[in-house]
């Protein structure tokens, strides 16, 4: 009898430790290089989505399918996003951001009409509902630009609020990075605000051996404060399907900068962009 009981306790136990594994918490990322992860060689640029998992806890589970160059268009025609959602499942959240590219009119390996682009941006809302999983919209992050008088100016255009548009309309979860950055980066200021994008001096990359001032992808400390900003949005959000993802975050003490791990099967897909090209419109500064 004792063996028995012995044996039923360690039964429940496995299906215990079984039970929690299969409820961990799953979180897909679709987006462009803001928040894609880099090959070794191009840091310390850094996609916000691949320091992401810094601010969850072990039972949270990150895929970043974000690739360089991508606009809505070309993430769906490459296939990447049937790959994803292949792989997502009911209860899983898809995080999704572009704007960069679809708004560059002068590269049409991947610019977006703006209707076609909330069309695109609907799409995705409804594969992922139909999957019983939960979308939600970002906004694009911000380039860095500031005016000769030390004013930041916006350069996304309509897009932001066309994201916007299609959240309202369709009653989805909407974090507004445009707007959290664009604050972020106002009240940083023009000298410090550099210290957060890819301004890297000769010899300190591989990618870039002569040096790189680009203001529209992060170093790993600009990624870090993209991705809090997420963060802090999502946590003063009072959205039941948001529980789930708001439980596994950590305190602001024990976050830790870490990496995300590489999907495996993506690097097998379509590639139709040009990378020779800078992703989105050039700005100076």
């Amino acid at each position: 009898m004792k063996k028995l009981f012995l044996y039923s306790l360690l039964l429940l136990a496995t299906f215990g430790l079984t039970a929690t594994k299969q409820k961990a918490v799953r979180i897909f990322m679709a987006g462009d290089s803001t928040m894609a992860d880099k090959e070794k060689r191009a840091y310390p640029e850094t996609g916000w989505g691949q320091v992401f998992p810094s601010y969850f806890d072990e039972d949270v589970v990150i895929e970043n399918h974000s690739r360089n160059g991508r606009s809505t268009r070309t993430f769906i025609s490459e296939g990447r996003w049937d790959f994803l959602m292949k792989r997502v499942g009911k209860g899983d959240y898809v995080i999704i951001q572009f704007g960069h590219n679809d708004q560059s009119k002068s590269k049409a390996d991947r610019y977006t009409e703006p209707e076609q682009y909330k069309a695109n941006l609907k799409k995705m809302v409804t594969d992922v509902r139909n999957k019983k999983a939960i979308p939600i919209l970002c906004t694009p992050v911000e380039r860095r630009k500031f005016d000769k008088n030390g004013n930041f100016v916006d350069q996304h255009g309509n897009y932001p609020n066309l994201v916007r548009q299609v959240a309202k309309e369709n009653g989805v979860i909407l974090i507004d990075m445009h707007h959290s950055s664009m604050d972020f980066l106002t009240e940083a200021g023009e000298e410090k605000s550099a210290t957060y994008f890819l301004h890297i001096g000769p010899g300190e990359s591989e990618k870039y051996p002569e040096g790189k001032k680009d203001n529209t992808h992060f170093k790993p400390e600009g990624a870090m404060q993209m991705a809090r900003l997420f963060i802090e949005e999502v946590q003063q959000k009072d959205d039941k399907s948001l529980k789930a993802m708001q439980k596994h975050i950590l305190p602001a003490i024990q976050v830790k900068q870490k990496y995300s791990t590489p999907v495996e099967g993506i690097d097998h897909l379509q590639n139709t962009i040009n990378h020779q090209l800078d992703e989105g419109e050039k700005v100076t500064n």
